[in-house]
């Protein structure tokens, strides 16, 4: 990992560390959320925020910072409850025994449920400007809810089995897996008062990005193994799971990867030219992909 990318990750970790417990005084279900929430991670969403707003001018301080991590609070509650047993009932989450699997369902349930709330909280409650954290709100809402990851996960509990189309395929993980990263880009312009032709630009990066992602993730499933992912992998097979490698094969899910990432780089020059900022930090975070 490069070097600015692991600053970054060791304040997102520092700063998770240091105010979960000031959140939740019931010691159970604190100890069940920072189980998940501490657990490790890549920490992309809340690095992405802050590598953005860093790139775009702005002082990444503990405002910026609450902000951003609040990305990680929900991103690690869609972890718990995708692994509950009414969903995907999976055993193993960054190298750990998934949440339920510890504390059981009805309090992962409940761990899920706030550190969701608690993300609003953090998003809300600190000095960004009113404006900037009602547009986070309204963006991180409509990212996280029935139109974005929610909506996803529905549509993936709902198809497996079924064969989806590729345009099928691409709406759901754009909004399982890409609608927070595309929050996660976004974020980072609005904090740093962008006009909307950066913020155009931003999304466009955010969206490829997140495909690329959710592509990436999936033929890792295929080829990796579960030392390497801390998770079980090849289980979307087995679970019937409608993944890129499985409707175009592995070959044709590769090209889809170098495809998305090829936007992704033309939405970064696009940036570059609206914002006149150096956008190399992006590159930090393009490097996850080893294509």
């Amino acid at each position: 990992m490069a070097k600015q990318l692991t600053a970054l990750v060791s304040q997102v970790d520092a700063y998770l560390a240091a105010n979960l417990a000031d959140n939740c005084d019931q010691a159970i279900l604190k100890e069940s959320m920072g189980y998940s929430l501490l657990a490790g991670g890549k920490r992309l969403r809340p690095t992405l925020t802050m590598a953005v707003a860093k790139m775009l001018g702005t002082i990444v301080d503990d405002n910026v910072t609450r902000a951003a991590c609040a990305l990680e609070l929900i991103h690690t509650y869609s972890l718990i409850h995708d692994d509950l047993p009414a969903m995907d009932n999976d055993d193993l989450r960054r190298g750990k025994p998934t949440n339920h699997r510890v504390f059981g369902a009805g309090m992962a349930t409940l761990a899920g449920d706030g550190l969701l709330t608690l993300a609003f909280q953090w998003v809300s409650e600190n000095d960004l400007a009113p404006a900037v954290r009602l547009r986070l709100v309204q963006e991180l809402s409509r990212a996280a809810g029935p139109a974005g990851m929610v909506a996803g996960q529905a549509t993936d509990v709902s198809a497996t089995g079924q064969k989806l189309s590729l345009t099928e395929l691409k709406k759901l993980h754009r909004q399982k897996t890409g609608a927070l990263l595309r929050y996660a880009v976004l974020a980072g312009g609005i904090i740093a008062n962008q006009p909307q032709e950066v913020l155009d630009a931003l999304i466009g990066f955010g969206e490829s990005y997140g495909l690329a992602f959710q592509i990436y993730d999936d033929i890792l499933d295929v080829t990796a193994t579960t030392a390497q992912m801390g998770k079980k992998t090849h289980k979307d097979q087995d679970k019937a799971k409608n993944t890129y490698p499985g409707l175009l094969g592995l070959d044709q899910a590769k090209q889809e990867l170098v495809t998305a990432l090829q936007t992704a780089g033309d939405y970064q020059a696009q940036i570059k030219e609206a914002a006149g900022c150096d956008v190399s930090i992006l590159d930090e975070f393009l490097a996850y992909f080893k294509i």
